[in-house]
């Protein structure tokens, strides 16, 4: 068979011009075009501004320097997320998800034997932010890179989500992507079930062969057209609604390269920075705070930088569709699912999605062959992150809400999930229990355990552990070899 002569993305957004450079770029050479339909009269989420590292591949596919796009989207390097209040274990009151690295390989693997140590019962420093560059690097408000071309180091991004779309969109018509503005007003359906066009309310049919929907929670094509249905993942992740707004950033200071994400009484605040400003937010559920006390609670925790700024609120709908790729359809983005941003994965699944479904279509000669293996694994993808994402709620401390304990007290956790707390607690081999789900799991060994130790999941009573590293031999080490690197700052200016 041949590549679709003709698709069509339904929506723009992030999630939309992400689609049409990845399907432009691979296919523009065998003649396929692709056209973007978007309404400018429906606005995008535009809150998402953290990513993984897995958005450094998406540039390099498109063949885009970051001194190109970075300043065109206010961004700033992560190194990773650090998440005050979630534990109230001492010692373990903060850690962070570093981003591991090749200068990790001799004290990371040193802090997944003290962590082995201090599930069995003895008192060795387990907290990865005393452990991982990384971590270091964010508490110095460092870049990525350093002055020597040194060993590898992985990162990921901050950006105004807003200005990134606008810049794909920018790259994307330049590289032949056929812009339209209108209002979808009818969608059109062959007898077998398949779209045939979209009608837009000027009156104008866009026909294809292949339809992208990227029309956002609304679903448009994916569940209001097909039918598809939407599965929420309201029984484990309670998080509902989020508030947000930006704060001035201090022009004085250095601009930190992490995200912070804190928890609140019913829900977590992240703190984004950018070149620009901050980004903050609330994500919170609604069955345990109203709105209103929910932004009175973020403002409270932003203090006199909220004075006098507007809020913005917003619902969320958590879960994933049944179906991402059902008949000539496949749903992007928030069309397909979404999963509250606590690990910044909207990006990671956006791109993964695409990439995988080029692959898919490819594989079966751009036939449906492999339709239903790429939903099993695109949900497979969904419920690894869920997985990650609940852990962190199963895994606080906190006693001061009904929010918290209802997190940690409900039974609501999949199977692979409860194995893993299951291993850990009883000190088994989490090696292997990790390798066993394998890449179900979405995220890799040092994750799982940055989680778990870092939160501070371990026997209270302990006995001494002679001659493990301690946490201040590691910070020492790491405090010299951070002074190898570019103060934030400076390498974006430098860029």
């Amino acid at each position: 068979m041949t590549p679709p002569q003709q698709i069509l993305i339904v929506g723009g957004g992030t999630a939309g011009w992400m689609a049409a450079c990845l399907l432009r770029q691979r296919w523009a050479a065998r003649g396929v075009a692709v056209t973007l339909v978007e309404s400018p009269e429906i606005g995008t989420v535009g809150v998402g501004e953290g990513s993984t590292p897995y958005l450094r591949g998406f540039f390099a596919t498109l063949g885009i320097a970051e001194r190109d796009w970075m300043p065109a989207c206010d961004a700033t390097y992560k190194c990773g997320i650090r998440f005050p209040g979630w534990s109230t274990v001492p010692g373990y009151e903060s850690y962070v998800h570093p981003f591991f690295n090749e200068a990790d390989r001799e004290l990371g693997n040193q802090f997944f034997t003290n962590a082995c140590l201090r599930r069995r019962g003895q008192a060795a420093d387990a907290n990865p932010q005393d452990f991982f560059l990384a971590a270091e690097l964010a508490r110095q408000r460092r870049a990525p890179h350093d002055l020597t071309e040194g060993p590898a180091t992985d990162y990921a991004y901050h950006f105004d989500a807003s200005k990134l779309g606008a810049f794909l969109h920018t790259h994307a018509v330049g590289r032949g992507v056929r812009h339209v503005e209108g209002t979808v007003a009818r969608v059109e359906q062959h007898e077998n079930g398949d779209i045939a066009a979209v009608h837009l309310a000027n009156g104008e049919r866009l026909a294809a062969d292949l339809f992208v929907d990227c029309s956002g929670f609304k679903g448009l094509l994916i569940n209001e057209t097909l039918g598809e249905p939407f599965l929420p993942f309201a029984d484990n992740l309670f998080n509902d609604r989020a508030v947000a707004m930006p704060t001035a950033l201090v022009e004085s200071e250095d601009i930190p390269s992490e995200t912070v994400s804190t928890a609140l009484r019913h829900g977590w605040a992240w703190q984004i920075p950018l070149t620009s400003r901050y980004g903050n937010g609330y994500v919170y559920s609604s069955a345990f705070v109203s709105d209103d006390e929910a932004e009175c609670e973020l403002r409270a925790h932003l203090g006199a930088a909220a004075e006098g700024v507007e809020a913005r609120r917003l619902r969320m709908r958590v879960g994933r569709v049944a179906r991402h790729w059902s008949h000539n359809c496949v749903a992007i983005g928030l069309a397909q699912g979404f999963i509250e941003p606590l690990e910044a994965t909207a990006l990671m699944l956006i791109q993964l999605s695409v990439e995988q479904f080029i692959g898919a279509l490819e594989a079966g000669d751009f036939g449906p062959r492999h339709r239903e293996a790429y939903n099993r694994r695109v949900n497979e993808m969904f419920e690894g992150v869920r997985d990650y994402v609940v852990a962190h709620y199963r895994l606080n401390t906190r006693h001061d809400t009904d929010y918290w304990r209802a997190n940690r007290a409900h039974p609501n956790v999949s199977d692979r999930l409860a194995s893993l707390l299951d291993v850990w607690d009883r000190g088994g081999d989490f090696e292997a229990e990790l390798e066993r789900h394998g890449p179900a799991l979405m995220y890799l060994r040092p994750s799982w355990y940055a989680l778990f130790a870092g939160m501070g999941r371990f026997p209270a009573e302990l006995r001494p552990a002679p001659g493990a590293v301690t946490a201040a031999q590691a910070r020492g080490r790491l405090g010299r070899m951070a002074a190898a690197f570019f103060s934030h700052r400076g390498a974006l200016m430098g860029r």
